[in-house]
């Protein structure tokens, strides 16, 4: 039997092979992770939103914090803090109407509205950073981004007649845009870390909301459910999808976190019997669709050999 230890080249050769599929899983795993908010949500019975907010926030909040100081130490947290700078505040700011937005919605409209929204960000994203620093968008992109947009409007459609409430969607939409434009930064100022910012985010979200919260007082089942909205939805998928993301490639990292918008209402169907309409259900379709042929040409492009003999290599996000 050969012993890998004498042979460079074969470590050499496994290393990133094991690198990347560690990172397959960390990034499915995130995407797992979140796609149980809604289902958490479900079972939380405060009747504040706010009190809600703070909770899922805080534990969120403490949570991340413990995983800087446990990965980089306090200094190494600071460090990383004061080196985002105004890209990572603006980062922050996004995640915290965002993730205030989505409990916010829970009460108006249902998990696969929001989640198949949020579906479409990639392309939105793309969108943006055509308008706001015209960046090139190929043609493929502009029709997968017009099959999202069609699809989205088929979903708030419903609220135009009054099937549901135009307030859910609203937020639903306003989740979407954040996102949209936090990917937008995170691409356009490559030094902007994802941890520390969002981290910000919990905190600001937490702050604003204990400001407006009628109580901080929960039962000890809420507070269980708050812990795993907060630590395990969000803290853990986090920290899965921070870690994992930057060991394979973009479009890899993008196709695994499509897991989230599809699982996430299976999982309240399932548990809570929470069936979603007809018109959510096509236009999801029509934007999972549209995002996941288009990761795949993305993929394919990426992989492709830029001359004879040479296996492309995907250049990271």
């Amino acid at each position: 039997m050969t012993d890998a230890a004498s042979s460079p080249g074969l470590v050499a050769s496994t290393a990133p092979q094991r690198d990347e599929r560690l990172g397959m899983l960390l990034v499915f795993l995130s995407g797992l992770m979140w796609s149980f908010g809604g289902t958490i949500a479900r079972f939380i019975t405060v009747g504040d939103s706010w009190t809600v907010i703070f909770w899922r926030s805080a534990w969120a909040a403490a949570f991340l914090i413990s995983f800087m100081v446990w990965r980089d130490g306090w200094r190494g947290m600071v460090r990383m803090f004061r080196d985002m700078g105004l890209p990572g505040l603006a980062v922050g700011f996004c995640f915290a109407i965002a993730s205030t937005a989505f409990v916010v919605a829970l009460a108006y409209t249902t998990v696969a509205n929001i989640l198949l929204m949020q579906a479409g960000v990639p392309l939105l994203a793309a969108l943006f950073s055509w308008l706001l620093f015209r960046e090139k968008v190929s043609i493929v992109t502009w029709v997968a981004i017009a099959a999202v947009i069609a699809g989205v409007a088929i979903m708030v459609s419903e609220s135009l007649d009054g099937a549901v409430s135009p307030i859910g969607d609203g937020l639903a939409l306003l989740i979407a845009f954040m996102f949209s434009i936090a990917t937008v930064i995170t691409r356009r100022f490559a030094n902007v870390r994802m941890t520390p910012a969002t981290c910000l985010g919990t905190i600001l979200a937490a702050g604003f909301a204990a400001s407006q919260a009628s109580t901080f007082t929960v039962s000890a089942s809420d507070m269980g459910f708050l812990f795993a909205f907060g630590v395990v939805n969000l803290g853990v998928g986090l920290a899965f999808f921070a870690t994992g993301a930057r060991l394979i490639p973009a479009a890899i990292a993008a196709l695994l976190g499509t897991f989230e918008p599809i699982l996430g209402p299976i999982w309240v169907w399932l548990i809570h019997s929470e069936v979603p309409s007809g018109r959510t259900i096509i236009g999801g379709a029509v934007v999972v669709t549209a995002l996941l042929v288009h990761i795949g040409l993305e993929f394919k492009r990426q992989a492709r050999p830029q001359r004879a003999g040479v296996t492309g290599v995907p250049s990271p996000n």
